[in-house]
């Protein structure tokens, strides 16, 4: 997390133009004992590169990455200028975070940041606001308005069972620095409590820290003794300001978004606003007939962080079709390709999988171009090392997806094997936990798909992707393996599955 006190930051500052606020920041950071003397000319450099602008009146110059060994320790000074300085191409920035940051920790810093300032009400807020209490409050997250945000739904999933939903909604606010690992493990053993419609509410006492609240829906509608499941709503409560949310929970229109809304219905109305009522709105996580859909790996050493952002912001741009993008790594919701404070958010580091889903003329043109150029850096260099798991493009349609791999392909040694599940419930959380426990002991890159689901491969290493292919009994999973002990691991998991995870054999 982000260590921020009210010194850092600096209200009502003045400045001429844009070298004069960098400036500024360079020579609060050289004070605060974050960057040695001469730390300015690399941040000088780095907005020479591309523009550090973020949009929603909002900069974040920095150091290039030649310039990291003069950072001393990482850090942040805030500027505002409400009068703003004109940061090129017409921007205006009101708001100014000189960031020192030493190897990728700016990855979560600027997510963290980005997470709270994404909004552009809260940035115009913070442009005038002159109480340095409060505006720290706002820009860390912890002011005292309780608001939720697409980073903790998760919808349309395939799920099995509720303790798999919770278990997804436990693992978002542990994303979201929202419980401990004690609520974790109390959350998962906790009765469920029926909100009425299919939905149902879960929470633990001990772990709280701070007011959070998580979401999962089911895309098919199933049973816990006898009651339909058919969505999750965990709660991480430690004050009061989190009760007014609540109790909107128990309002019957509410209820209704949860259950067929799409993301943006669902916070505007668990965040208060006034949403029409939901009759059959389109689920978020169908994606349209005829989209075309690019799965790949970052192989930047450093990650996406604002200057190859910048460059894939700029790449999406010049494509008409709507081009969306998601972490699959974290499991971020989809976000638009085109906005660079939402591709910085999604706190990308080497390996992590984007999919890319683009829908229009020009949408094949879209994710085949947007392959080759994260394949190449983003204009950084790569890492030789091929990634776990293949880049793809496929197309959506009404029948299974054909999937094309592209040149990555899979490894030249790799091993596949496929195995059955026999569980009588399937892989919900505690055999999908047996699962990756095996997996693990492997020096090997592995990979499954569920081939009665015609699901991609995904990482075997994941619990949260393990139970996200709603793997029920009978179901055949294609496992695939390269490295050191590909042929050891493969035999681990055959008998593993075999001797039934931990539930006994049939």
């Amino acid at each position: 997390m982000l260590e921020l006190s009210e010194s850092n930051i600096h209200l009502n500052a003045t400045a001429t133009n844009k070298l004069q606020a960098i400036e500024m920041a360079a020579s609060a950071l050289e004070q605060a004992g974050n960057v040695e003397q001469g730390y300015l000319q690399g941040m000088l450099g780095r907005e020479q590169q591309t523009s550090t602008f973020l949009g929603n009146g909002i900069a974040i110059p920095h150091g290039t990455l030649e310039t990291r060994s003069m950072v001393k320790k990482t850090g942040v000074q805030v500027f505002q200028f409400p009068q703003g300085i004109e940061w090129g191409e017409g921007n205006i920035a009101y708001v100014v975070i000189g960031i020192a940051a030493r190897s990728d920790e700016h990855l979560a810093l600027l997510r963290q940041l980005t997470h709270v300032l994404g909004d552009e009400d809260t940035a115009a807020q913070l442009a005038t606001l002159t109480d340095v209490e409060k505006f720290r409050a706002i820009l860390l997250g912890e002011s005292d308005a309780f608001t939720i945000t697409e980073e903790t739904l998760s919808l349309d999933i395939e799920m099995q069972s509720l303790l798999t939903l919770t278990a997804i909604n436990a693992g978002k606010l542990q994303q979201q620095s929202a419980v401990e690992n004690s609520f974790v493990s109390e959350v998962v053993s906790n009765s469920a409590l029926p909100l009425g419609k299919g939905l149902w509410v879960t929470d633990a006492v001990s772990g709280n820290v701070k007011n959070a609240l998580a979401f999962s829906r089911a895309k098919t509608i199933f049973n816990h003794n006898g009651k339909a499941v058919k969505g999750v709503l965990t709660i991480s409560a430690v004050s009061d300001q989190i009760n007014e949310t609540l109790a909107r929970l128990l309002d019957d229109e509410v209820q209704n978004i949860l259950l067929s809304g799409n993301s943006q219905q669902i916070l505007t109305a668990l965040n208060g606003g006034k949403v029409p009522v939901v009759a059959a709105a389109q689920s978020e996580g169908q994606i349209a007939t005829g989209a075309v859909i690019g799965t790949f790996t970052v192989r930047n050493e450093h990650g996406l962080h604002a200057r190859p952002s910048a460059v894939l912001v700029n790449e999406v741009k010049k494509f008409a079709s709507k081009i969306t993008v998601q972490n699959l790594t974290r499991e971020t919701a989809p976000v638009s390709a085109k906005s660079l404070m939402k591709i910085v958010a999604l706190g990308v580091t080497q390996g992590h999988r984007l999919r890319f889903v683009a829908e229009g003329d020009d949408a094949k043109q879209a994710i085949e171009t947007l392959g080759k150029i994260i394949a190449s850096g983003l204009g950084e260099s790569v890492s030789a090392v091929p990634p776990a798991e293949p880049d793809t493009i496929e197309v959506s349609s009404d029948h299974a997806p054909q999937i094309h791999e592209e040149k990555t392909g899979l490894p030249a040694d790799a091993i596949e094997a496929v195995f059955m599940i026999r569980n009588e419930h399937g892989l919900h959380a505690r055999p999908s936990a047996v699962l990756v426990n095996e997996v693990k002991k492997y020096n090997a890159s592995v990979a499954v798909q569920n081939l009665d689901r015609d699901t991609q491969l995904v990482s075997a290493k994941s619990l949260m992707k393990i139970v996200s292919l709603g793997i029920v009994k009978g179901h055949r999973l294609r496992f695939v393996a390269s490295g050191e002990e590909a042929q050891q691991a493969i035999d681990g998991i055959g008998a593993v599955i075999e001797s039934g995870l931990g539930e006994g054999k049939e």
